[in-house]
This record gives structure tokens, C-alpha cells and sequence, in this order.
């Protein structure tokens, strides 16, 4: 009989993740555990079942536009797939959004919430691209919106009611500028009570989104606003929105990305004529953690294929799992996984603590620092550990009906949407001329690591080694911003790192993790040979 090999097989994805629940138990009380653990145990079964087939589907029947009916008459319709309005209906049913805002577990809710995306994300076809969108249009509303405003949007935004929920766009890039929100060429007329938009957006994501939120020159006026309008009318027909086309991608490709023009589209200001960039500032923070979530769960799904591959795949008379070499890229992988992992949902921690307003206000500056750092850290992890776990598959990770490849052209999107490394290392830049920046993040990295026991005293000195380095490197020179940038991300997630296998005193896992991004993933030192231990506990996925 010809050999046959098994393809990867994963379960309950919330059951099955060691490190979601060994965090959940670390920083959340256990009443909100009891709370929120069931639902999140449902959707774990959820995203391997109906959902995962919903996004098969998505994938499977990507999206097509047809620009007129049978009769001639000019329609720009987006037909989309059964299973991308299935996911739709998942993400409203399932709280996705909805969490954050309903705040049932206090400052705890965001960190429930990312817990939920980061569940879903991996097998959402990309629809938490929309959904990160919907809920940053949603703070920028329930923060600058008028009570009309409010009342009207808001609370679809936000909504568990399939029926009622609604999505967001978020419409900045144009022909002439994409970061570079300064070129923005698209113009506000004043007509009545709120104004007419006429202009192109030339990355239009989410284009089936029921409303959006966009830059516009006034045209008499200095700067730019921010505006909000409804794609459609009363009667269903588009709100002054022409579809120009869909845009051929790398990845994401279920979800619709259009060339829109808009002639004549009725919006409403939002806040103060001139203020338009630093209004939509509250929707890209929102979305750049969207990204960061979506990174880890991302490299956290690869994990789960690639680990389960490796104790079904046999090579040279063994399964994978028990080469050595092997075992050791798995556990690098998981390292680098698990640094982003608690950067990431620390900062879930942080902004949670900002919308319930019992941040302080290191917290917040903490928070403004490190959340591109966040995104463009863990995008560069995700995009390398994409490529990283194909090549575990061998051939078959270059095959596309395996869904492998999916993996790394869905991944590289993830450095350039919201904003690129180079974008964001400058955004960091900015925010380290405050005067407390970096001294408040030198010194909330020391206060993790505090402490005379002899335990992880190596990891410790590292990290002191790391802090000493960046306290010298200067942060006011636009040509060390990016280097900067990622070694703030590094250094931080290491921080982290320490203080959860200080504090997780009986978990290997834990303790492996550190030892081994301290030695190969963080500071980029040689290997010693204890870390191939690490690796060992780390690849086998040991709690």
C-alpha cells in the first residue's frame, strides 16, 4: 500500500491554548473568569466548526462587482459569499465588538474582547478587518459624536442583533497620499445642515461597510475634517458612492477592497473643521490593535498546524515531533509568539483601564507609547513566523488547496495596513519627545524585573543590559526611529516575559518562554545549549 500522510487537525481552540488561559488566570480575577470562560470555551469549538467553514466558503467565492443590472441600469453591487454574511452574523452574535462596550466585566472588558477577536480572527476570512474599523468608528462616535449621532450609529455599531449590526469603513487613502494623509484631495461643501464630499479614495477596505468615516478638505476652510456618512439612502440606493472597481490582492481576498468615487455624498462633521487628523487619531488606535491581536492569533493558529503536523508526519523513521532540530524551530516560533502575545494583551489591560477612566495617567502615556510599537512589532513576527511555519509543511505548505499559503498572504498585509514600520516608527519618535516617555517606559520595564532572587537572574541581567542600551540610544534622531522602535517592542514583551514566569512559578511553559526569546528571539544572543531544553518544553506545547 502507497504511503498516505494526514493533514494537521486541530480542536477547541480555546480549550487547546495553554497561554490564552495561563494569561486569563494571571491578570484577570476569578470572578470574571467564571464569567467569561464558558463563551469563550463555545466560540473555541465554534472557530474549528461552523465558522471555519463560513470562512472556506468566503475564500472559496471571493467577492465580484457588477456594475450594472440585466436592464442597464448602474447597480455597483458587491456580491459577496453565504459564508462571509455568516460571519457577519458570528461576529455580531458573538460579541466581538459589542464587548468592549456593553463593559460587563469592568476595565477586564477590552482584555475579554481581545480574548474573543483573537479566537475568531484566524478564521474570519479576514472579516476582523471591518469589524476593528466598526469599533473604532464607534469610540470616535461615542467620544465626539453629537447625541443625534450617538443615538442613531452607536448603538448599531455595537449591537449582538445580526440584523441590526453594522459595520464601518474608514476611508483616508487617495491617489496622492496613503500615510501621507496631508495630500487628502477630497472635498466638503457645506449644504444646509451637514455637507456634500466630492473626491476618490483609491483603498477603500470593507467596501459593503453600512457606513464610514472619512477625511475632507473644506472648501472654505485650512486642514482637514473628519466626516461621517451612510453608504445608502432611505431607499437603498448609494449615497452619491460610485464603485470603480475591486482591488486585486495579494491576501484577504474575501474581504471587498474598492476604488471609490464619491460625488456628492452627504456626510456630517464630526468635531471641529482642522481637527479631522487628530479626531480619527482615537479610530487608528483602536485598529492598530486590531492589527496586533489579529498578528498573535495569526501566528498562534500557524502554531497549532504546525505542532499538530509535526506528531503526524514521519521523516527518516520518526514523527518530526521527535527530531531535534525540529522541535527547536517549533520552540523558537512559540517564543516569538509568545512575546507577542503579552505585549499585545497587556495593552488590552491598559485601554480597558482608559475607557472605564480608572487609568493614571502614566497608563495613558504608556498606552499612546506603546501601541504602534505594538503593531509593528508584532507584525514583522507574524509576517517571519508565516513563512517560518509554511516551510514546517515542506512542499505542502507551497500548495494552495492545503490553505497553507493563506497563511503568509493574509500575514503581509499586516505591516502596511495602518500604517507601515517605517509610519509608525515615526509616530514612536514623536511620542518620545514628551518629556516622560521614555524614562516612564525605562522605568516600568525595571519595576517588572525587580527583585534580588537568584531565579531567572541571567534574563534579568539581560534585560537590564537591554534597558542600559536604549537609555543611551538617543530618541530624538528620525534615523534611529525604527531601530528604536522594535527594540522598544523587544525589550518590553521580554519584560513581560519575566514577569509572568516570576510570577507562574510552577509553569514550565512559562519559564521556557523566557528563557528561550532572552537568548534567541528578544536580544538576538547566542544560543546556549540549555535552550535547546526550552525549546524541547515549548514545541511539545507543555503547560
Amino acid at each position: 500500500m502507497s504511503f498516505l500522510q494526514d493533514g494537521p487537525q486541530i480542536g477547541n481552540q480555546y480549550a487547546e491554548d495553554d497561554m490564552l488561559r495561563r494569561w486569563l488566570r494571571w491578570r484577570l480575577p476569578e470572578q470574571v473568569r467564571g464569567n467569561i470562560s464558558e463563551g469563550l470555551f463555545g466560540l473555541g469549538a465554534r472557530v474549528v466548526g461552523d465558522l471555519a467553514q463560513a470562512a472556506l466558503d468566503a475564500e472559496a467565492q471571493p467577492p465580484v462587482l457588477n456594475h450594472y443590472d440585466p436592464w442597464g441600469r448602474r447597480v455597483d453591487e458587491i456580491v459577496m459569499a453565504d459564508g462571509w454574511q455568516t460571519l457577519h452574523d458570528a461576529a455580531a452574535n458573538e460579541g466581538i465588538v459589542a464587548t468592549a462596550y456593553e463593559r460587563k466585566e469592568g476595565e477586564y472588558s477590552r482584555a475579554h474582547q481581545f480574548a474573543r477577536l483573537y479566537l475568531f480572527h484566524p478564521s474570519s476570512a479576514l472579516y476582523s478587518c471591518p469589524l476593528a474599523m466598526t469599533d473604532g468608528a464607534a469610540r470616535v462616535i461615542a467620544e465626539l459624536g453629537d447625541e443625534h449621532l450617538r443615538q442613531r450609529t452607536l448603538q448599531r455599531l455595537t449591537s449582538r442583533n445580526p440584523q441590526e449590526f453594522w459595520t464601518s469603513g474608514q476611508w483616508m487613502t487617495e491617489k496622492a497620499g496613503g500615510s501621507d494623509v496631508s495630500q487628502t484631495e477630497t472635498v466638503a461643501t457645506r449644504d444646509g445642515d451637514g455637507y456634500l464630499l466630492s473626491g476618490a479614495k483609491w483603498f477603500s477596505s470593507a467596501a459593503t461597510a453600512d457606513v464610514a468615516l472619512t477625511l475632507a478638505r473644506a472648501a472654505d476652510r485650512e486642514g482637514l475634517g473628519l466626516y461621517y456618512l451612510e453608504t445608502r439612502k432611505a431607499d437603498g440606493t448609494f449615497n452619491g458612492i460610485q464603485i470603480d472597481r475591486l482591488k486585486d490582492k495579494l491576501g484577504t481576498r474575501a474581504m471587498p477592497t474598492a476604488e471609490l468615487t464619491l460625488s456628492n455624498t452627504r456626510a456630517q462633521l464630526i468635531g471641529k473643521h482642522g481637527d479631522g487628523v487628530r479626531n480619527i487619531a482615537g479610530m487608528l488606535n483602536i485598529t492598530r490593535l486590531y492589527n496586533s491581536v489579529c498578528a498573535v492569533a495569526s501566528m498562534r493558529r500557524g502554531l497549532a498546524l504546525a505542532r499538530d503536523y509535526a506528531c503526524r508526519r514521519t521523516a527518516f523513521g520518526r514523527p518530526l515531533m521527535e527530531h531535534v532540530l525540529h522541535r527547536d524551530t517549533l520552540g523558537n516560533l512559540e517564543a516569538h509568539f509568545q512575546s507577542a502575545f503579552h505585549l499585545v494583551f497587556h495593552l488590552g489591560l491598559l485601554l480597558g483601564r482608559e475607557e472605564t477612566g480608572s487609568a493614571s495617567d502614566d497608563d495613558r502615556l504608556l498606552l499612546r507609547l506603546l501601541t504602534p510599537v505594538a503593531k509593528l512589532y508584532t507584525a514583522k513576527l507574524a509576517v517571519a513566523s508565516a513563512s517560518e511555519i509554511l516551510e514546517c509543511f515542506g512542499g505542502n505548505g507551497y500548495i494552495e488547496d492545503t490553505g497553507l499559503p493563506k497563511l503568509l498572504r493574509d500575514a503581509q498585509v499586516l505591516p502596511i495596513w495602518e500604517g507601515t514600520t517605517n509610519v509608525l516608527s515615526l509616530d514612536v519618535h514623536r511620542v518620545l519627545q514628551h518629556e516622560r516617555a521614555k524614562t516612564l517606559y525605562l522605568d516600568d520595564v525595571q519595576r517588572r524585573i525587580a527583585g534580588e532572587d537568584v531565579r531567572f537572574s541571567a534574563e534579568r541581567k539581560r534585560i537590564y543590559e537591554a534597558v542600559a542600551a536604549i537609555r543611551v540610544l538617543p530618541h530624538d534622531r528620525e534615523a534611529d526611529a525604527r531601530e528604536l522602535a522594535l527594540g522598544l517592542g523587544r525589550v518590553y514583551a521580554a519584560s513581560l516575559l519575566f514577569e509572568h514566569a516570576n510570577d507562574m512559578r510552577h509553569s514550565r511553559a512559562a519559564a521556557a518562554a523566557l528563557e528561550l526569546a532572552m537568548r534567541r528571539a528578544l536580544v538576538g544572543l547566542m544560543a546556549h545549549d540549555s535552550s535547546i531544553v526550552a525549546a524541547d518544553v515549548l514545541a511539545r506545547g507543555s503547560a
